[in-house]
């Protein structure tokens, strides 16, 4: 029946912070108030735990289909689910890509059957597939992709007459991916000649250079503006781009919004040197200097939502030379509890927290009935133990590929419960393998 009793919480939702308990009964948020009672419904007394809304992160990828052996919709939906993640949008560089509508309704069969968390996908972008592309439904798939940086195969749109056309024809939020191609291949040639395939990896953030992204993501808002898409930027990591963003107007009314994921809030170059490849993402970790600036733009709301990128690659790719070594990492186990981390050192308050990793991402994506904690509302819950630590290890990732850049790191909070539409999906430890998630739908 997903009905349960939560009780004594501390609630966080909307801007505030409250005690109180909440009624879950089929799956649905019934009641939120204080002194509930409901004869025949289990209770679950979250004294002294924070409860908040699931986690909606906007760009995964799980690698599925056709690069499992890195991780696959099964386990990383369940590293996710561990991590309070109850909704994760994935992207379409997959092998095969999903650039056909054949192509990306297998990728949610797929999830239909093997996914813990509730789950959406985008549509891949390239240079020919336009009439593909404007078959794709608005009302329960989540957007368009397009890479205008380095990507594998037919991904990377680099045809500019291509790129308006898409942007003038469609409706759909389009989420892009902005490093300038052709500054990254200078870079990348100038230091290969100087170092061969072995270059070092603190200059990851030189070659793929904040002028790169700047470049990329300045031209795409120009274009934005002079069609009138609807446009969504990824992983931002650098200061100069905070220029370009909007914090005068309410987030309802933004026809360009901005994403910051958690890896580049909280490495900087400084960690090249003991953590090597594992930090290496595309856009690079950058200067502590950014790192400052992205967190001064998430507080007054340039950066509108927070993400992973999770990207997992096995442990014998990341340990390649430099031109080899594989970009990308592993994070929604412990990405939630990274954010909370920066609430006990005090850098911002949990309703922020929960504003740009909950709300945000259904307001922007336009979800229908998640990312609140609402009556009426899909009952997508964390519990959360703020004074229960926990110290990342290779024994207790879930991720297929056996690793994560946060190993060593002790974390002073734990998720406890993690609820996906009603259903106790993770209770300490332990998962509900008997349900799955549920495809998220749009209210466009």
């Amino acid at each position: 029946m997903n009905s349960y009793l939560i009780k004594n919480a501390k609630i966080v939702n909307e801007g505030a912070t409250f005690n109180g308990d909440l009624l879950i009964e089929n799956g649905i948020i019934q009641k939120i108030g204080s002194d509930l009672q409901k004869e025949n419904t289990p209770i679950i007394d979250a004294q002294g735990k924070y409860l908040l809304p699931g986690v909606i992160d906007d760009q995964v990828h799980f690698r599925e289909p056709g690069l499992t052996h890195k991780a696959n919709i099964a386990t990383e939906s369940k590293a996710a689910v561990a991590g309070g993640i109850t909704t994760f949008i994935e992207q379409p560089n997959t092998v095969p890509q999903a650039t056909t509508q054949r192509l990306l309704q297998d990728k949610f069969d797929i999830a239909e059957k093997t996914s813990y968390t509730n789950y959406s996908f985008m549509f891949g972008g390239t240079n020919d597939n336009l009439e593909e592309l404007l078959k794709t439904n608005p009302k329960n798939v989540a957007g368009i992709k397009l890479f205008l940086g380095s990507s594998t195969g037919n991904m990377l749109v680099d045809n500019p007459e291509v790129l308006e056309k898409i942007f003038s024809s469609t409706k759909l939020i389009i989420s892009v991916h902005c490093e300038d191609e052709d500054t990254i291949r200078k870079n990348t040639e100038h230091y290969k000649s100087i170092y061969g395939d072995d270059i070092p990896i603190e200059l990851h953030p030189v070659i793929r250079s904040a002028e790169a992204c700047y470049l990329s993501s300045s031209k795409a808002i120009e274009l934005a503006k002079k069609t009138g898409a609807r446009l969504h930027i990824f992983h931002l990591s650098t200061a100069k781009e905070m220029e370009l963003f909007r914090n005068d107007i309410p987030l309802e009314e933004k026809q360009i919004t901005a994403e910051v994921c958690v890896h580049h809030l909280w490495f900087s170059e400084e960690d090249y040197k003991e953590k090597g490849t594992f930090i290496k993402w595309n856009p690079a970790v950058k200067k502590a200097s950014d790192r400052d600036a992205l967190w001064e733009a998430l507080l007054d709301d340039r950066l509108d939502v927070l993400a992973t990128d999770h990207a997992p690659h096995t442990l014998e790719e990341k340990s390649n030379p430099y031109t080899k070594a594989p970009s990308g990492g592993p994070l929604v186990q412990h990405a939630l509890l990274a954010l909370l981390e920066k609430v006990k050192e005090g850098v911002w308050p949990i309703e922020k927290l929960v504003e740009k990793a909950c709300h945000n991402p259904a307001k922007i994506f336009q979800i229908e009935k998640r990312g609140f904690l609402r009556e009426g509302y899909f009952a997508d819950l964390v519990l959360v133990d703020d004074d229960k630590s926990q110290t990342v290890s290779k024994d207790n990732v879930l991720y297929k590929c056996g690793w994560s850049p946060f190993e060593g790191t002790t974390f002073s909070s734990t998720v406890t419960h993690t609820f996906v539409n009603g259903v106790l999906m993770y209770n300490n430890g332990v998962f509900d393998e008997d349900h799955k998630g549920k495809r998220i739908t749009f209210d466009r």
